[in-house]
């Protein structure tokens, strides 16, 4: 079953259609004065998070009681939590995190560093479909399964640095400790909710490398409460370009290519990514989109300011190595991390399995859309007017769900009730006898 981060808290839902504005992938309704998620549709971007003005759209991440169904503990911080903390160095997060409860922190930032060198490698050796659009936001890549599938071949193929750092840690921690897979457990602390949903439902590899991934948030307070832990065992390796990977550009900084185009935020990046597929940015070598504004340190289940995070983290880089160590992890055959299931298109669209009732449904989506009044106004509970004319079809909706064919409606059966008010039946409106 495919499990979904974005979740929706129906008694908190008012109905406001904020949220179905805004979703790219058109994948919310209102219907009966409550949101409804169409999770064949949904990405996990959690833009309808953001947007939510009663906080009706929640996100769901493990709870960090599960460390205690396993033996060995590894922590796998993101990048971006290196953000959210005021005079605290990456050193000072580490081991407060090492003291939540973890007996070992492997930081996703060193394995960015591994993903960065992978890249420059290989993109001199391969050849890929130009431009080469980054694999490392999950909501991203799933938007282009399912609005964009003629870029698929364009993804790079190599795995996010979140599952690179999990397959790592955990290799390394059965060798420390002789236990096996299932006695040690890997949790990601994640700045979003694409990337727990990804944990749950991994794209291009065939299972996760993580056992479960908590919310940046949540682990926040447990930090700060351990900040004057002076573990000395735990050691940073990152560096200034595995710790870039926090913010927008980081990635297409570590690939070390001239010419690469980064955005963030995802009607930004959708924007981008219809010019990539019109074919009028072929010259572009590597696209870096990211669903979040700032990049990483935008993501929904971050603390800090979006901003003031970013510009902690670009203080952070002045003060690191210009490149990490990685020499130990560096492997002979690098198609170790490469991704190792095929990506393919997303039949959400799909409207019947037999081609024939499909094209006549598409016919008669494009008739109902003809006359319905193309202002997009979201009144009908839909997205839009094309969204409605695809509900109607699909049999979720009623073409008088439209406020303006229902009031054209309303209209003509006044005047039609008019009309009937002046046709008074003789034995009702007549005094006189009736003669046999």
């Amino acid at each position: 079953m495919y499990f979904h981060s974005v979740t929706l808290d129906k008694d908190r839902c008012k109905g406001c259609t904020n949220c179905i504005k805004r979703c790219p992938t058109e994948a919310i309704r209102v219907r009966d004065g409550k949101a409804k998620i169409i999770k064949e549709k949904c990405i996990d971007c959690g833009e309808c998070v953001r947007v939510c003005p009663y906080h009706a759209k929640i996100v769901v991440t493990d709870d960090t009681e599960m460390m205690k169904n396993y033996k060995y503990k590894i922590a796998l911080p993101a990048p971006s939590l290196y953000g959210q903390f005021k005079d605290m160095t990456i050193g000072d997060i580490l081991a407060s995190l090492k003291s939540c409860g973890f007996d070992e922190v492997f930081e996703v930032a060193y394995a960015a560093d591994i993903v960065s060198y992978i890249t420059r490698t290989i993109v001199k050796i391969k050849n890929f479909k130009r431009p080469i659009i980054s694999s490392a936001c999950p909501a991203i890549v799933r938007l282009i399964q399912q609005r964009f599938p003629s870029l698929i071949d364009n993804i790079l193929d190599i795995m996010p640095p979140v599952e690179v750092a999990g397959k790592i840690a955990k290799d390394e921690a059965k060798k420390k400790t002789g236990l096996n897979d299932e006695e040690i457990g890997v949790f990601f602390i994640s700045p979003c909710a694409a990337k727990v949903t990804s944990v749950k439902n991994p794209i291009g590899i065939k299972k996760s490398y993580i056992d479960g991934a908590f919310s940046m948030h949540d682990i926040y307070s447990m930090i700060l409460d351990n900040r004057r832990s002076r573990d000395k065992s735990v050691e940073h390796a990152s560096s200034t370009i595995g710790v870039g990977w926090a913010n927008t550009g980081g990635e297409s900084y570590g690939t070390s290519l001239e010419n690469c185009l980064f955005v963030d935020g995802i009607q930004n990046v959708i924007n981008v990514l219809e010019e990539i597929e019109l074919g009028k940015l072929n010259d572009i070598d590597f696209f870096e989109g990211l669903a979040c504004i700032g990049g990483c340190v935008g993501g929904p289940l971050t603390v800090e300011n979006n901003f003031v995070a970013r510009n902690r983290i670009m203080k952070i880089k002045e003060k690191l190595n210009k490149e990490a160590n990685i020499k130990k992890h560096l492997v002979a055959d690098y198609r170790e991390f490469m991704l190792n299931v095929e990506l393919k298109k997303s039949d959400v669209l799909n409207l019947d399995d037999d081609i024939d009732k499909a094209i006549d449904k598409m016919k008669s989506i494009d008739e109902i859309y003809k006359n319905l009044p193309g202002l997009d106004c979201g009144s009908c509970g839909s997205p839009g007017c094309r969204a409605l004319a695809e509900d109607i079809v699909k049999g979720y909706a009623s073409e008088y769900d439209c406020i303006f064919k229902l009031k054209d409606r309303i209209k003509i059966l006044a005047e039609e009730i008019n009309k009937l008010s002046i046709k008074i039946p003789p034995v009702i409106g007549s005094d006189k006898e009736v003669k046999s």
